[in-house]
């Protein structure tokens, strides 16, 4: 005999597109199972546990606010109707929440203003068409507490139980759900049982073990972010015998650091609501932006193993891309190794063919380093400092969009893509060059051995000016550099052997390019006009500066446009980073290239 001793919902709040995943504990007389050996096909005591899926309909209807989606909307903004901005960011649940959301409106109606006199469709190309299931049909902002959404439910052919005022649609059969449109502002109930396989009735005793959900919320939409274009070479007169252009391209380069499941704690995001910090809603917001920024080459960091094998290399194929990942290394496993992070590669297999991969384990080169200079009574301490787990990934990319002369491989367009992530300690600033220091040697060995387009995306837990970033941008750090100060290893002296000889430049820096337009406003209330970077890629409550970066080899590649930045006021509204609308604490960021004409 099988009980079911309880049910719980992994989401306190179901999100359109989150699939829900009830927890569901189950009673052996002899031990605990697990529901999901417990089915038709492997009954226990001739027994096994079925699941329903119920939406509660009401005859009342509601709408959900765009600020606080778990309220009741009373009030709408008739500036987004008019403006045509997706119905569902209009609603608000009171007056003082319209009211303090009235900056971020107003930013609204003048990006909306730009959009449809640029392209009207722009954000359902860029994001997919909205998961509003609202009207814009109200005339006025208005304070009504019973506003109707304007939902026509397209209900499955399934019995429907009436009770009461409310209807019961069966609308799932699994043990999970994944709300659609037609759910937003209902309620769902999960019903289970245990069965006698042969009867396909309740087995003995059993009773119905039932759990409601709150009211299904819309998945919040992230304002489509556009490419600026600033000010690309121009491509006449550079024409090669064959007529055909020299300049191969454009290609688009994505990095993010997506924040992995494991360090997105309710202790340090504390003001993200649970059900937008949770993973299977982030997952599919991350995985919805990501996909909508149609890049070519996409670098991501903080990718756990198990995510990566088990969502985004599936997905991410779905949609045509081949996939690399170097998961941090560590010696010994205090947890599930399949949880540790790396970084992820991911290239449109119609743009590109793999030619060559190479992993940077920095564990290893510091293993190499203090065995050959440190003292044997002290190599414990020094790799005790030394020995943080950060990787790099590089890929060696063919070209398949090259002018150059398809067939001839003297001829062949090559890139070569490298995606990191630095050790984030803000005390161990000496770890921080060396490692930036150890891959740019690396990429350096490279670079000598092909004639190749060099491309460098990461988080390199670095402010500009900081050391790792003017090695990065400058070739070299100042002797007198005062992160220099902190050596206690003595691994980066002399300072002069601090260089490399790579020409790489910051692709955001070409912003400074830029004297009028969209792109002006971006580099003048944006972009920090002492260092020409972003004020911020990363946005938490308790940091807010750049750590973000990608570079590019400005003999080989010149950057045609970016992809524009997140505005700080706008973001304030979610108080901080990860948000609703933003899953992750850090931004993407996103360039567009072309390859120089080859000497």
């Amino acid at each position: 005999m099988l009980t079911i001793l309880r049910v719980n919902l992994r989401c306190a709040v179901p999100v359109v597109g989150c699939e829900i995943v009830p927890y569901v504990l189950l009673q052996h007389p002899d031990k605990r199972v697990s529901s999901d050996d417990v089915n038709e096909f492997a009954p226990v005591n001739g027994c096994c546990v079925k699941y329903k899926w119920y939406r509660i309909q009401s005859d009342t209807k509601v709408v959900i606010c765009s600020v606080h989606p778990t309220e009741q909307a009373t009030v709408q903004c008739i500036g987004c109707v008019k403006a045509k901005i997706p119905v569902i960011k209009s609603y608000h649940c009171s007056s003082k929440c319209f009211s303090d959301a009235w900056p971020h409106h107003r930013a609204l109606h003048e990006r909306a203003a730009s959009a449809l006199n640029a392209n009207e469709n722009e954000e359902e190309e860029l994001f997919g068409p909205s998961n509003s299931s609202g009207s814009g049909g109200l005339a006025a902002s208005q304070s009504n507490p019973s506003l109707s959404n304007g939902t026509t439910s397209s209900n499955p052919a399934a019995i429907a139980q009436k009770i009461g005022r409310e209807t019961w649609f069966e609308v799932g059969y699994a043990k999970t759900y994944t709300p659609t449109t037609d759910d937003v502002g209902h309620v769902l109930k999960f019903e289970c049982i245990v069965v006698n396989v042969d009867t396909n009735l309740p087995a003995g005793h059993a009773i119905y073990n039932t759990v409601l959900t709150s009211r299904v919320i819309p998945a919040p939409s992230p304002t489509p972010r556009r490419l600026i274009s600033v000010g690309g070479v121009d491509l006449t007169g550079h024409i090669n015998v064959d007529g055909h252009l020299s300049y191969s391209g454009p290609f688009t380069v994505l990095s993010y650091n997506i924040l992995a499941d494991v360090n997105a704690t309710d202790n340090i995001y504390s003001y993200c609501p649970s059900w937008a910090l949770s993973w299977p809603y982030r997952r599919q917001n991350l995985l919805r932006e990501i996909v909508g920024y149609r890049a070519d080459i996409v670098c991501l960091q903080e990718v756990q193993k198990d995510h990566f094998e088990g969502f985004f290399a599936p997905e991410l194929d779905k949609r045509g891309y081949q996939a690399l990942f170097k998961r941090k290394t560590v010696e010994v496993f205090n947890s599930n190794g399949n949880a540790i992070d790396g970084c992820a590669t991911f290239f449109r297999k119609d743009r590109f063919s793999h030619v060559k991969k190479y992993e940077v384990e920095f564990n290893k080169a510091a293993q190499s380093l203090v065995n050959a200079v440190v003292p044997n009574a002290h190599r414990t301490s020094a790799l005790n400092r030394l020995l943080k787990n950060n990787v790099a990934l590089i890929m060696v990319l063919e070209a398949k969009f090259t002018n150059q002369g398809a067939g001839n491989p003297s001829k062949r367009q090559l890139v070569c893509v490298a995606n990191t992530h630095v050790n984030i300690h803000q005390d161990l600033s000496d770890v921080k060059i060396w490692q930036v220091h150890t891959l740019l040697k690396g990429l350096e060995k490279i670079a000598s051995s092909a004639d190749i387009p060099m491309l460098l995306c990461g988080d390199f837990n670095s402010v500009p000016g900081s050391a790792p970033h003017a090695l990065l941008t400058s070739g070299k750090v100042d002797p007198f550099h005062p992160e220099l100060g902190l050596d206690p290893l003595e691994i980066l002296r002399p300072a002069n052997k601090l260089s490399h000889q790579l020409p790489l430049v910051s692709a955001y820096s070409s912003f400074a390019r830029i004297s009028a337009g969209l792109g002006f406003e971006q580099k003048s209330r944006r972009m920090d006009l002492k260092t020409n970077e972003p004020l911020f890629t990363y946005y938490s409550r308790d940091f807010v500066g750049t750590h973000d970066y990608i570079f590019y080899s400005a003999d080989s590649l010149t950057v045609e446009s970016l992809l524009e930045l997140l505005d700080e006021d706008f973001l304030r509204k979610d108080t901080a980073l990860p948000s609703p609308e933003w899953s992750s604490d850090h931004i993407a960021l996103l360039a567009e290239f072309r390859c120089k004409p080859r000497t």
